[in-house]
C-alpha cells in the first residue's frame, strides 16, 4: 500500500510568491473574511518589527507570518486549504507598497504579484494567487493590476459582496498607511516582507490528507467557523470537480443571503432539529453524522436550502403569498417571535416552514399557536432545560406528521397552563416578570390598535400611571390612602401603560392630570393605543383599575384562547 508523503517546510515571501507555486482558492472555502482590525494589526506588526533603523535588511531577524496548508504535487499548482486570509492580505499589502514606490521599483515588486505574460511567446499572465470565481477578477483588477488598486476608493459598496467589501477596506488602510511613512522606509518595508517574512507551508497531493490536516488544526483552535469546516466536509465528499463547483455556489448563495454569523447559526439550529435538543454539544459532530446518513447532494438541496429560506423568511418577515391578508399575518407572527427573549421556538418554525412553504392557511393556524406557546412559556418564567424540551417534543411531532392540533401535543398550552398563565396575567405581573410584562402590553396595544401598531421604536418603557411611590400632597394619597391598596394595583396591568422614552422618575410622580398631559404624551400625542384609553379618563381611582383590568384579560384570553 502507498503511503501519501505530507511535506513541511519554511519558505520567504520571495519563494512563496514565485513561480515555484500558483496559488488557488478550492470552491468550497470560505470567502475573503480579514477586515481592517487583522490588516491593520498584520502592518503594524511588521513596521515595528522593521524598527526605525537603516541596519542592512539581511541583518534583520526573520520574521514568521504563520502556516499555511496546501494540496499541491509535483507541479507549481498550489489549492490553499488553510492561509487564504494571510496570503490574500499580503498580496494587498505588496500591491499597496508597489504603488508608493518608482517606477523601476514597482516593477521589481510586480513580479511577487503577477508574472507578466509574453506576446512574442504568447504565453499568458500568471498570477500568483488566485481567489474564488466571484473575487477572482474583482482582485486582479483592482488589486494585482498596476493602477488598479487607486480606483478602489471609487467603488459603491452597495455593488460589492462582503468579500470585496474587505478587500477595499484592507486596500484604502493599506493605501493611507503607507503614505504617512517616509519614501525609504516604504522600500525597506517590501524588501524586508519579501526577504525576510516566512511562512511553514505543509503540503499533500492527497485531497482526503489535506482535509484531515485542515480538520485537525481548524478543530483544535485556530480562527474558522463551524460552518468554514462543515463546508470543507460536505463539499469535499462531491466526487465531481463540476459538480463541486456547483454546490459550492449554492452553498456560498445562501451564506451571502443570511450573512456569515446567520449561516452559523442556522447550522445550530438544524443539529437541533435533528437532534432534538437545543444543547447539543458538538455541532460539527451532529452535521457530520447526519451527512453520513444521506447524500451529500441531497442533504444541500432537501435540508440547507430549505432550511435557509425558511430562517431568511421568519428572521426579514419576508413570507410572500398570493393571499396578501393571510401573508401579512404570518410576517405579523414572524415580528412578535422575535420579540421573545429565546429563539427556542426558532428550529420548529423553521421545520414546519420548509415542509409546508405553499400552505398559507397551515403555516397561518401554525405560527398562531407557536406565537401562543412561545408567550406562554415566557410569562410562566419556564426554565432554559424544561423549555428546550417542549421544543424538542415539537420537533418531533411535525417531523413524524403527527397532529400538531391534539390536545397532548406540546405546541398546545394544557388546561393547567392556561390557569396558570391567567393568574399569573391578573397578578403582580410587573413584579414578577418584567420581560413578559412588557411583551404583554405591546399585544395588547396592537390588539387595541387593531394591528396597525408598530414597534419599530428604539426605547419602549413600561410607566406605571398610580406611582410606585407617590409624592406626599398628591391626589394619588386621596385616591389610594393606604399602602395595602396601592400595593394591590400598583403592579397590575391594568395600571400600566407604554412610552416611547426613558422613563423618568420625577415626574413619575406627577399628579394624574400633570402625568397626561406633560408625560403620557408626546407633543399631545401617545404613540400607543393602550396609553390613549388612559388619556380619556379624569380621575385613576381603584375601580377604573378594576375595570381596565378586566378588559384586559379579557382581550388576553382572545389573543391566546386562555379559558
Amino acid at each position: 500500500m502507498s503511503t501519501v508523503k505530507i511535506h513541511g517546510a519554511e519558505y520567504s515571501i520571495s519563494k512563496i510568491f514565485s513561480d515555484d507555486f500558483v496559488f488557488s482558492i478550492p470552491a468550497y472555502q470560505r470567502p475573503y473574511a480579514w477586515g481592517t482590525k487583522q490588516a491593520g494589526e498584520l502592518l503594524e506588526d511588521l513596521l515595528e518589527f522593521l524598527g526605525e533603523g537603516s541596519q542592512p535588511i539581511e541583518n534583520i531577524n526573520p520574521y514568521f507570518l504563520g502556516s499555511v496548508v496546501l494540496i499541491k504535487g509535483d507541479t507549481a499548482d498550489a489549492q490553499i486549504i488553510d492561509g487564504q486570509q494571510r496570503l490574500t492580505t499580503l498580496t494587498i499589502l505588496l500591491a499597496a507598497l508597489r504603488e508608493s514606490l518608482s517606477s523601476e521599483q514597482a516593477k521589481d515588486l510586480n513580479i511577487f504579484i503577477y508574472q507578466e505574460g509574453n506576446k512574442i511567446k504568447r504565453t499568458p499572465d500568471i498570477y500568483r494567487l488566485s481567489l474564488r470565481d466571484k473575487d477572482k477578477d474583482f482582485l486582479k483588477k483592482y488589486i494585482q493590476h498596476e493602477g488598479g488598486i487607486n480606483k478602489i476608493k471609487e467603488l459603491n459598496d452597495a455593488n460589492l459582496i462582503d468579500s470585496q467589501k474587505r478587500i477595499k477596506e484592507n486596500a484604502i488602510l493599506f493605501l493611507d498607511s503607507i503614505e504617512k511613512i517616509s519614501e525609504e522606509r516604504r522600500l525597506r518595508l517590501a524588501q524586508f516582507i519579501v526577504n525576510k517574512c516566512f511562512l511553514v507551508v505543509v503540503s499533500t497531493p492527497d485531497l482526503d490528507s489535506a482535509y484531515r490536516i485542515f480538520s485537525v488544526l481548524n478543530d483544535r483552535g485556530l480562527n474558522l467557523t463551524n460552518a468554514d469546516i462543515f463546508k470543507a466536509d460536505v463539499i469535499g465528499q462531491i466526487p465531481e470537480l463540476d459538480e463541486q463547483q456547483r454546490y459550492s455556489k449554492k452553498w456560498e448563495d445562501i451564506e451571502e443571503d443570511l450573512g456569515r454569523s446567520e449561516f452559523e447559526d442556522l447550522l445550530s439550529y438544524t443539529t437541533t432539529i435533528y437532534k432534538k435538543n437545543r444543547k447539543a454539544k458538538n455541532i460539527l459532530e451532529g452535521l457530520r453524522q447526519q451527512i453520513k446518513e444521506q447524500d451529500v447532494c441531497k442533504f444541500i438541496d432537501e435540508t440547507l436550502i430549505p432550511f435557509s429560506d425558511s430562517l431568511y423568511y421568519i428572521k426579514n418577515y419576508a413570507y410572500v403569498n398570493n393571499d396578501k391578508e393571510v401573508e401579512k399575518k404570518i410576517n405579523n407572527y414572524f415580528k412578535w417571535l422575535s420579540r421573545i427573549d429565546n429563539s427556542d421556538w426558532l428550529p420548529s418554525a423553521i421545520l414546519y416552514l420548509s415542509r409546508y412553504p405553499d400552505k398559507p392557511d397551515l403555516l397561518l393556524r401554525f405560527f398562531s399557536d407557536l406565537e401562543r406557546l412561545a408567550a406562554g412559556l415566557l410569562i410562566q418564567q419556564i426554565s432554559d432545560k424544561d423549555r428546550g424540551i417542549r421544543y424538542g417534543q415539537l420537533l418531533s411531532y411535525i417531523e413524524e406528521e403527527k397532529d400538531i392540533y391534539d390536545v397532548n401535543c406540546p405546541l398546545q398550552l394544557k388546561q393547567k397552563e392556561q390557569k396558570e398563565i391567567l393568574d399569573i396575567l391578573d397578578g403582580n405581573i410587573y413584579q414578577q416578570n418584567k420581560k413578559a410584562c412588557k411583551y404583554v402590553l405591546q399585544r395588547l396595544d396592537s390588539a387595541l390598535a387593531e394591528g396597525i401598531a408598530s414597534y419599530d421604536l428604539s426605547n419602549i418603557t413600561v410607566e406605571h400611571i398610580l406611582p410606585q411611590n407617590p409624592a406626599a400632597k398628591t391626589n394619588w394619597l386621596s385616591w389610594f390612602p393606604n399602602q395595602k391598596q396601592r400595593d394591590k394595583y400598583v403592579h397590575r396591568l391594568g395600571n400600566l401603560v407604554l412610552l416611547s422614552r426613558k422613563k423618568n422618575n420625577q415626574a413619575g410622580n406627577f399628579d394624574f392630570q400633570d402625568k397626561k398631559e406633560q408625560y403620557f404624551t408626546k407633543t399631545g400625542v401617545s404613540t400607543f393605543a393602550i396609553t390613549v384609553q388612559v388619556l380619556k379618563e379624569n380621575v385613576w381611582t381603584p375601580q377604573i383599575i378594576e375595570k381596565r383590568q378586566k378588559e384586559l384579560i379579557n382581550t388576553l384570553k382572545i389573543i391566546w384562547r386562555l379559558e
